[in-house]
């Protein structure tokens, strides 16, 4: 598999994964107590994770052959 088939795989899966993630976020966040301290920790933790399960994908990506 080229490097350019494996990059336009991976955008589409990237901008497939962030959408399901932004919209489960933004519904678990909708659902938080009114406390502003849960809700940035909530929001501070979910705005940094989603870059951990991509990780692999974006090596897999990059991967040169």
């Amino acid at each position: 598999m080229t490097a350019r088939v494996r990059k336009a795989i991976g955008s589409f899966v990237i901008v497939a994964f962030m959408l399901l993630y932004i919209a489960v976020a933004a519904s678990v966040g909708g659902h938080m107590p009114d406390q502003w301290w849960l809700r940035l920790a909530f929001y501070a933790v979910a705005g940094t994770a989603w870059s951990l399960p991509l990780i692999p994908l974006m090596i897999w990506m990059n991967r040169g052959r």
